[in-house]
């Protein structure tokens, strides 16, 4: 049965919204009694197990906030299938300075390249390090735009997209935009512009963007404000869905390529 002054102190920390100081600091004090701790040193593992669990609590909270369709990892990517992606450039934007420094990075590629892979694992890091993130397709952002604006709401929405330290914006080339969609798109490239990190992945090459803008100028003038400070990651290579099927078996190969997709003749 637990003492008053047991129970003083759990709703003290309660109070104080430490839940895991609460939930420990019992099991800790027969620990360090056992060890022989010093005051200091059971205060220290009280708190370094209360920072940890706000910790994971705030990052979970952040995940859930950025909406991802999926939750993967740079651990998780095989680098060994896509050999021209430069896995130390990876590892040098792992550490954040673009985030920080409000630079974007462009993942170009055709589909099931690992794109979309690498734009959530980096807004993972992001979080993990305490920075806000948002993912979205560029249709999806353009639909809830539209529905702002039918709303009268279009100004804050807008503003909705400014607020994450990085915006993750997914799919852009895989259909054109309108022209009052492509203004949008100029208008949030330009207010994040030197301000708010972007990740973006698009299935097209810049010379070709002009195929999903309205016109090149619309699409020159976009590219220069999200290349000014960037990166460009070019993925080349098979699609990791097609990987997944051939190794199913329910795609064969050509006569010219083996499984792994290299020439045999």
């Amino acid at each position: 049965m637990a003492s008053v002054q047991q129970e003083r102190l759990r709703s003290l920390m309660e109070r104080l919204k430490l839940r895991e100081m609460a939930e420990r600091y019992e099991a800790l004090a027969e620990e360090a009694s056992q060890a022989d701790w010093t005051y200091p040193d059971y205060l220290e593992r009280l708190l370094e197990a209360e920072a940890a669990a706000k910790q994971e609590r705030t990052v979970a909270i952040k995940t859930r906030m950025a909406h991802f369709p999926f939750l993967k990892t740079l651990d998780a990517f095989d680098f060994s299938f896509q050999p021209s992606i430069d896995r130390k450039a990876i590892k040098r934007l792992s550490a954040l300075t673009f985030a920080e420094e409000g630079e974007n990075v462009i993942f170009l590629g055709p589909p099931g390249v690992g794109k979309t892979h690498l734009a959530i694992a980096l807004g993972l890091e992001a979080i993990q390090a305490g920075h806000s993130v948002y993912f979205a397709t560029v249709q999806e952002m353009m639909g809830a735009l539209a529905q702002a604006d039918a709303e009268g709401q279009l100004a804050a929405k807008l503003k909705q997209y400014l607020k994450p330290t990085v915006l993750i914006v997914d799919e852009i080339g895989y259909l054109a935009l309108s022209d009052w969609e492509a203004t949008q798109f100029f208008q949030l490239v330009s207010a994040r512009y030197e301000k708010g990190a972007m990740i973006l992945t698009s299935n097209k090459s810049y010379g070709d963007w002009g195929e999903v803008f309205p016109d090149q100028v619309m699409a020159a003038a976009i590219l220069d404000r999200l290349l000014h400070h960037s990166t460009t990651v070019n993925i080349k290579g098979e699609s990791y869905r097609l990987k997944e099927k051939k190794k199913a078996g329910l795609v064969g190969t050509t006569s010219s390529e083996d499984e792994n997709g290299k020439r045999t003749d």
